[in-house]
């Protein structure tokens, strides 16, 4: 993917960029909004970053910009703000996510993925059939086996489940399964994921030697063979 990644602190503009270019990502930075605006509105990129606080422009004003002259690149927000309110602001504004900081590279590069598969039309979205491992989940049926035997799910625990296998041997951080399992903007503080995930365990994995389920101290969880 060609990224622009309008950024103006230093150090958090170098850990996105390098990031990004050791993923294999081509990368263009640029630390004030007149010259973000500037290159987004002259090149061609598959996804902006798009820093909210920026001297000169500011990325909502640079953002209302692009999609008033129709340009709808995918953009993510970066910003320390992380109010239920500012974050409001941002979509309305015409950006696609927001993540606030400080951030792990790890989520960054799954929101820039995701907005990915959303712009080639959903590619992601038309599976019908997920499987990892001996696991499979059959979209259409809401049905999820493991080794040949049916398991049965409860509609969040399915919706789970259906997003870590999406998501299969990435790390999936607590935001990001708040904000797109139960479309929570903010944290409420409840243990609402650590319920859910043990459920999903001991449905998922008890009794069998191979745990499919993993948490990442400190980071999330991720699911893989």
């Amino acid at each position: 993917m060609r990224i622009l990644v309008i950024e103006d602190d230093h150090s958090v503009a170098e850990f996105a960029c390098g990031g990004l270019r050791e993923s294999g990502h081509n990368v263009d930075h640029a630390d004030n909004g007149k010259d973000g605006l500037f290159l987004a509105t002259t090149e061609e990129y598959d996804a902006l970053i798009v820093d909210r606080m920026l001297p000169g422009v500011d990325g909502l004003s640079i953002i209302r910009t692009l999609r008033a002259s129709e340009n709808d690149t995918p953009v993510i927000i970066l910003s320390a703000l992380g109010q239920v309110d500012d974050r409001v602001k941002g979509l309305q504004a015409g950006g696609d996510d927001y993540l606030t900081k400080p951030f792990a590279f790890s989520e960054l590069e799954a929101r820039l993925d995701a907005l990915a598969r959303r712009s080639r039309g959903g590619s992601g979205a038309a599976e019908t059939q997920l499987t990892v491992g001996p696991l499979e989940m059959d979209l259409l049926r809401r049905e999820v086996k493991r080794a040949g035997e049916t398991i049965e799910l409860q509609p969040r625990d399915f919706q789970l489940l259906e997003y870590l296998m999406r998501h299969a041997g990435q790390v999936v951080t607590r935001t990001m399964l708040l904000e797109n399992v139960w479309d929570y903007h903010f944290d409420p503080q409840t243990n609402v994921i650590d319920v859910h995930i043990s459920r999903l365990r001991a449905k998922i994995d008890k009794g069998h030697e191979q745990a499919l389920i993993q948490t990442v101290r400190g980071a999330g969880y991720k699911i893989g063979a």
